[in-house]
């Protein structure tokens, strides 16, 4: 079974890297500009190689020219088991 998560990118940020916004949703910084699909492929090579998987396993089926996308990990993971793959800690609430 396939994970689908929602993603904000920031492209063009000068670094790389995964955190989670205030909202509980993942934030992803490219290096890519948002040009001729150059982020997009980053993002999908991005998260293949942190989660050590082939990138036709990663699909964007939507927000092709958004900064908000829609992504199809072709992994059997929960979004916890995602986080922990990228490096990110859950943040729990106390109230």
């Amino acid at each position: 079974m396939a994970l689908i998560i929602d993603i904000k990118v920031v492209p063009q940020a000068g670094k790389s890297g995964f955190v989670l916004d205030k909202s509980g949703r993942l934030k992803v910084f490219l290096k890519s500009p948002p040009e001729k699909g150059l982020a997009n492929q980053e993002l999908i090579k991005t998260l293949a190689k942190q989660l050590g998987i082939a990138q036709d396993k990663v699909e964007l089926i939507a927000g092709h020219t958004s900064r908000n996308k829609r992504i199809k990990i072709g992994l059997d993971i929960t979004f916890e088991q995602l986080l922990a793959r990228l490096g990110i800690e859950l943040q729990q609430t106390l109230f």
